[in-house]
């Protein structure tokens, strides 16, 4: 009999598997970065050319000027960058919209870890992060049209 109640629990397991969306500080942050794990600023260009960007982070708008969102088009946009098995990093201003939309990958889009930038880019230029002018990659992303 234990061998079938084993067999039912690893049968099981990834329909237990639990999303984890993890709240990361500036420290933590570039930690993931170093290890290759993909930034995504969801931010409006008009921010992204204000403040600059986390180097090599890529540029997918997820809340248009009025709040709202295509969340279907926005994931396969993301798909190219981080599949749902695998880990993503998502920034914003100040760590608010990513918040939602990491409970969106995390509970309906089926990301099983998901980094939320606490403080976003404001928090990250105000201990020292480092930018990047956003010109070049908002360019390369309309040419690829995937921002």
């Amino acid at each position: 009999m234990r061998p079938f109640v084993l067999a039912v629990c690893l049968a099981l397991s990834p329909l237990l598997a639990r999303a984890e969306i993890v709240d990361i500080d500036n420290r933590e942050l570039a930690a993931l970065i170093a290890e290759g794990v993909p930034v995504v600023d969801i931010r409006l260009e008009s921010e992204w050319q204000h403040t600059g960007i986390v180097a090599d982070s890529h540029l997918l708008t997820f809340f248009d000027e009025r709040g709202k969102a295509d969340p279907a088009a926005w994931l396969e946009k993301l798909k190219p960058v981080a599949a749902a098995g695998q880990p993503v990093i998502l920034i914003c201003r100040t760590g608010n919209r990513t918040r939602a939309v990491a409970r969106f990958l995390a509970e309906q889009a089926g990301y099983s870890r998901v980094y939320n930038v606490r403080a976003g880019i404001m928090g990250w230029l105000r201990d020292g992060g480092p930018v990047t002018p956003a010109a070049p990659r908002i360019a390369a992303c309309r040419a690829a049209r995937t921002c």
